[in-house]
């Protein structure tokens, strides 16, 4: 993609290995497996040449355009490139519809069975995650599994905590959103308890929409900074350009992929005002 030119002749160290990632597109809760490829620290799309987007997601980089050790490398070619800066910028928009990694993940990957344990085995050898915090992932994954397939198969009455998966947590207001504009970028926040996150969100875990993901759990209580406010983003299954309200993300928050496999995106979460108190750092 063209916002990726910006990070030729750079060095920069791997963020992770992106042997797998959220499918994002049909949105299944799946996983999806792809080949040769990696997250670079700090490489995040910047939307210039996807109409603005604010996404700011983490680029995936095939190994063969990296040179470092431990990579693939390229096969010498000799024929005149089939890509230019011009065909790039030509393919990122057709009419109303942008294209972009995000959007064309279903072709660049594959799906990924939770039971293929080689994935777990890469997750620890390329220091995507530590093996003590990979084995309570499993027992979550292999948890929420056993109860998606008791919803299934056995009667309601036997099924353990009535079906529901990990991590509990069920929204008990309305999910209308309410007036915001108190917080502003660069302001310190702290993220509300959980019990005042499920007042905000109706029985499907949304406040205006938005999904308030049990990735976000474990930021409750915790301090940052707010980093920018999110207007627009592309919606990964059609293309097409979103406009948000009230959708802020926090400096060095990121999914850490604890409920969805590892998933090694580094994802930013979205927040509503309503999930955030403001700091006053003058008393």
């Amino acid at each position: 993609m063209p916002e990726m030119l910006k990070f030729a002749g750079r060095q920069l160290p791997i963020f992770s290995r992106a042997h797998k990632t959220c499918d994002t597109v049909e949105k299944l809760g799946s996983v999806r497996e792809l080949d040769r490829a990696v997250h670079l620290e700090g490489a995040r799309c910047d939307g210039s040449a996807h109409g603005g987007c604010q996404a700011g997601c983490l680029l995936f980089w095939r190994e063969e355009w990296l040179e470092g050790p431990g990579l693939a490398t390229a096969d010498a070619v000799n024929d005149p490139p089939l890509a230019t800066v011009e065909t790039l910028t030509e393919r990122t928009q057709n009419g109303d519809l942008y294209h972009c990694q995000a959007t064309a993940m279903k072709q660049a990957s594959r799906p990924l069975p939770a039971l293929r344990f080689g994935q777990y085995v890469t997750d620890v050898k390329s220091r995507n995650v530590k093996p003590l915090t990979l084995l309570k992932g499993l027992l979550i994954t292999f948890f929420n599994i056993f109860q998606w397939q008791s919803r299934k198969r056995l009667p309601r009455k036997i099924v353990l905590f009535g079906g529901r998966t990990y991590p509990f947590y069920k929204g008990t207001g309305t999910g209308k959103r309410v007036p915001a504009g108190e917080v502003q970028p660069g302001d310190l926040v702290e993220v509300r308890s959980k019990r005042e996150i499920m007042s905000t969100l109706n029985p499907d875990n949304r406040n205006g929409g938005m999904l308030f993901d049990g990735e976000m759990l474990p930021f409750c209580g915790q301090r940052a900074r707010v980093e920018r406010k999110i207007d627009k983003i592309i919606d990964e299954p059609t293309g097409k350009m979103l406009k948000l309200h009230d959708c802020l993300v926090l400096e060095d928050v990121i999914c850490q992929g604890t409920y969805h496999r590892f998933c090694p995106r580094g994802g930013l979460p979205y927040w509503r005002e309503a999930w955030l108190q403001k700091v006053d750092e003058a008393s």
